[in-house]
């Protein structure tokens, strides 16, 4: 049997933060910098003083093969940045920073108040509240500012007076910075009350000492050790495990701190800084809309990025063994996966960020193209870390009308068969492998050949936020649907300018006040693209009483001829002469068979219509929050 890679085993605090100071014990480079609070910190100092865990350590042994650009703990000596550490913090950061910095720093401490001020403060112990058996300790913990005075009213009067010893002797307040080293202070407090009339007090401090001094000065914290044989993948795993506090662990920070250690800074490759555009902002701004924040491609994460990134270097890798002869089981994976981008060599990075950034910023115009215009409207955001990997191997072949053709094909299947949605890495790493074989004359790739579209799947979609959902909306966009009002075709321009989003077609108060079933009259067979303006008019009642008022006209929108709003109701797949006798059934009947011909056309493939069911059940939910949230956001 292996043997254990870890131990645990306690330790005293006071030696962890001398460790700390003295810089044997330090931080990976990834660890953020300490952002806690005042409030925080006193409750942190309560437990303490109480004896109570305050969750143990996680720390690295180092020499291993996780090679981490270290960092001191925050506000630690000059002397710490020199000192070769013997282990690395990995979780407990801001619970040791917090200790080193209240305790054993001796210098005043940058926090934040619940007002989301940034102030200075040093922290005390009030003698007599913490002997209190009823009191609540972390009442007993003050913060005080920089000149160790309170104030009230404006700053004009002073509530409590500690910028002296002895003023802190008369209050009875013990600063904190002296927990693990009192005799000092004691003979101070002593002196200062000398005399068999104030016996009392001074024997209220030895009890003080010994309820609560003692406590610091014994407490002990169970430290997680990882020996330095840990893998990288064995790290991050039991990282992202054990931390509660703060944004969880990602490669993206691993890589960042084994890149630094090279030199390089990855994190300014991403963040950018002194006034110059990261990777992030970039992309971003990418086909950002007039008026809008992002671009469509905004959501691509720095993992993301590396996914693509590691696709390249992992291909090269299986293209060498083949070279070498290598077959089957030892030729190496090409994958996306965790492991992988721990294993991303700096040079496969620099070798290929610049391609795939602008895989990505590709992705993002042949997702205009598809006449997907908004993140909210995305069908699958795992899909463009495959898409824009492929679009970076293939460069601009990408705009042959044949690659083209093929390459929107791909992405419907992998929309309509709803793929992405699970197994992503390992999808994303098929469709690299395939996709571009598959331009070149190669066997069709699995996420086509393993769609099957149910043709009773388009009565149950109903969700807002599913992918297919999303697909049909965008397909009708691009077939050339056209406003029921204006007549106008939903491209980049109308699309942000008219507030175009999927509304009813048989409005939802007048299917409820005939008895159809939420469930029924919320698929999206009965939905369609228009614009907010258009929607407004259509209100809760009968197509025909809309489309009568449409050719009528307002004030504000001129008539319509009913043979050109019959053109802009089939432009949708809509048989105007159902919608016009108000036949529901008869409508969805055969918009449902519309909306299948066209995600055929669209996937390539014929949808399944026999009588087995589908595995699972659909769960019913009210839908008109997520409409309601979305109009909020967009309108």
């Amino acid at each position: 049997m292996a043997g254990s890679t870890f131990q645990t085993n306690p330790f005293d605090l006071h030696k962890l933060l001398d460790d700390c100071s003295r810089g044997v014990l330090q931080l990976p480079d990834f660890q953020r910098s300490w952002v806690w609070d005042e409030e925080r910190i006193k409750s942190l100092i309560a437990s303490v003083s109480r004896a109570f865990p305050v969750g143990a350590l996680m720390s690295l042994d180092t020499g291993g093969p996780v090679n981490f650009k270290p960092r001191p703990v925050e506000g630690t000596p000059a002397e710490a940045k020199q000192t070769a550490p013997q282990s690395l913090l990995l979780d407990g950061q801001q619970r040791m920073t917090s200790l080193y910095q209240v305790i054993l720093r001796n210098k005043v401490v940058e926090t934040v108040t619940p007002k989301n001020k940034k102030v200075k403060r040093w922290f005390y112990i009030d003698i007599r509240k913490s002997l209190d058996p009823v009191a609540d300790r972390e009442e007993a913990i003050v913060g005080v500012p920089e000149d160790r005075v309170i104030r009230k009213d404006f700053g004009r009067e002073a509530v409590l007076d500690l910028s002296s010893p002895d003023k802190e002797y008369a209050a009875l307040m013990f600063p904190v910075t002296q927990v693990f080293d009192w005799d000092k202070w004691q003979d101070g407090f002593d002196k200062y009350w000398r005399g068999e009339q104030n016996e009392n007090i001074r024997e209220e401090f030895r009890m003080f000492k010994r309820n609560v001094l003692e406590n610091f000065k014994y407490y002990r914290v169970p430290v997680i050790t990882l020996d330095r044989s840990t893998s990288k993948d064995a790290v991050c795993v039991v990282f992202e495990k054990v931390n509660t506090g703060g944004k969880p662990l990602d490669a993206f920070e691993l890589v960042t701190a084994m890149y630094a250690a090279s030199g390089h800074e990855l994190r300014k490759d991403w963040f950018g800084d002194d006034g110059n555009k990261g990777r992030h902002r970039r992309l971003v701004e990418t086909l950002r809309p007039a008026g809008a924040d992002t671009g469509i491609i905004a959501e691509v994460s720095n993992t993301d990025f590396l996914q693509a990134v590691s696709l390249f270097h992992t291909r090269d890798r299986r293209r060498a063994a083949e070279k070498a002869g290598k077959v089957g089981k030892e030729l190496p994976a090409v994958t996306c996966n965790r492991q992988a981008l721990l294993n991303l060599p700096l040079e496969a990075y620099k070798q290929y960020e610049t391609q795939v950034e602008r895989g990505f910023t590709q992705a993002a115009k042949f997702l205009h193209m598809l006449h997907i215009y908004r993140i909210f409207d995305l069908p699958y955001q795992s899909q463009i870390v495959a898409l824009a990997s492929i679009l970076a191997d293939i460069g601009d072949s990408w705009e042959h009308d044949a690659n083209r053709g093929r390459l929107v094909q791909w992405y419907w299947n992998g929309v309509f068969g709803e793929l992405y949605g699970s197994a992503v890495e390992t999808r994303i790493a098929r469709d690299f492998m395939e996709v571009p074989g598959w331009l070149k004359g190669g066997p069709e790739p699995s996420t086509v050949s393993e769609t099957l579209f149910r043709a009773d799947r388009l009565k149950t979609m109903r969700m807002r936020l599913s992918a297919a959902y999303k697909g049909v909306n965008a397909l009708l966009m691009k077939e050339g649907a056209q406003d029921f009002r204006s007549g106008q075709k939903f491209d980049h321009t109308v699309f942000f300018g008219e507030n175009v989003d999927i509304h009813h077609i048989f409005p939802q108060d007048w299917c409820k006040n005939h008895g159809i079933k939420q469930k029924v009259f919320d698929s999206i067979i009965n939905k369609t693209p228009l614009s907010y303006r258009t929607n407004r008019i259509i209100g809760g009642v009968a197509p025909s009483e809309y489309l009568a008022k449409l050719e009528k006209g307002t004030d504000k929108t001129p008539r319509i001829e009913g043979a050109r709003l019959d053109v802009f109701l089939a432009s949708h797949l809509i048989d105007p002469s159902l919608l016009r006798a108000d036949a529901f059934e008869a409508f969805m009947a055969d918009r449902q068979k519309r909306l299948l011909t066209l995600i055929e056309t669209a996937t390539g493939k014929v949808a399944y219509t026999g009588s087995v069911a589908d595995e699972g059940e659909d769960v019913d939910f009210d839908p008109d929050t997520i409409e309601a949230e979305k109009t909020v956001a967009y309108a």
